[in-house]
């Protein structure tokens, strides 16, 4: 049975959208050197998501 690690010992990224540190997590395991965001919602909101929604209004 493999050893338990400590939550400080997981290998970390920052997020490319909110920029927030984030740790490695079991479902990430088979592809954790393609992830760049920390949750579903910050891949909806990343900068190149293309031209803003009908609705929206930038200042």
């Amino acid at each position: 049975m493999a050893r338990m690690r400590r939550k400080g010992d997981l290998p970390t990224k920052v997020c490319a959208s909110c920029g927030r540190p984030f740790t490695w997590r079991r479902k990430w395991a088979a592809d954790w050197d393609e992830v760049r965001y920390c949750s579903k919602a910050c891949r909806r909101g990343r900068p190149d998501a293309g031209p803003p929604r009908v609705g929206s209004r930038t200042p």
